[in-house]
Parts: structure tokens; C-alpha cells; sequence
């Protein structure tokens, strides 16, 4: 029960973290991708969430680990220029220091 509450919470900083990724990426794309950006970024959140789950031990390491895995599975399946796969993983790793308080405020 404790690790479903951190990944929870972990999982509404991620998603605040991807919304601010979606808004950067849709200005810099034209504003019609802008929904095809958001589809992908919402399920590239979901799956980091899902994997998070599986993790025995939630540490920065692990966490950056699975971003750069599921980033790149992305950039090859959905089509996603590099470029714009970097800024959203840069974004989703930055969120580490805050779903690491939020794991500590809940242990």
C-alpha cells in the first residue's frame, strides 16, 4: 500500500512534468501536431508510471534509467524526432527531485 501512495504521487508530478514537455514541444511544432504530441506524451507518462510500479527500489538511477528506455522505444515506434524525445526526457528526469520528496513525505 505505502509504494502504490508514492508512485501515486510520484505519478502527479510526472504528469505535471509531461503537460509542461507537451506545451514547450506544441509551440515548437505547428499547432495542429499539437494533439499528436499530447497523445504520445500522455502515453509515455503512463508507461514510466506503470514501470515505476514494477521497481523494487525507487532511486534517481532506476528512475532515469527507465525514462531513457521508454524514451527510446518512443523515438523509434511513434515517429518522434530525437530532438524532440531529449526535451521530454530532460523534462521527465528533472521531475526526479520532486517525486523523490514526495516518496520521503510518504515513507
Amino acid at each position: 500500500m505505502e509504494k502504490s501512495k508514492k508512485v501515486l504521487g510520484a505519478g502527479i508530478i510526472v504528469a505535471a512534468v509531461a503537460a509542461a514537455g507537451v506545451c514547450f514541444l506544441a509551440i515548437k511544432r505547428k499547432k495542429s501536431n499539437a494533439d499528436i504530441i499530447r497523445a504520445w506524451t500522455l502515453k509515455m507518462k503512463a508507461e514510466v508510471l506503470e514501470e515505476m510500479k514494477k521497481l523494487k527500489e525507487i532511486n534517481k538511477e532506476a528512475y532515469c534509467s527507465l525514462v531513457d528506455d521508454i524514451a527510446d522505444r518512443y523515438r523509434r515506434v511513434e515517429k518522434v524526432s530525437a530532438d524532440e524525445m531529449k526535451i521530454l526526457a530532460k523534462e521527465l528526469k528533472s521531475a526526479w527531485t520532486h517525486i523523490s520528496a514526495e516518496i520521503k513525505k510518504n515513507s
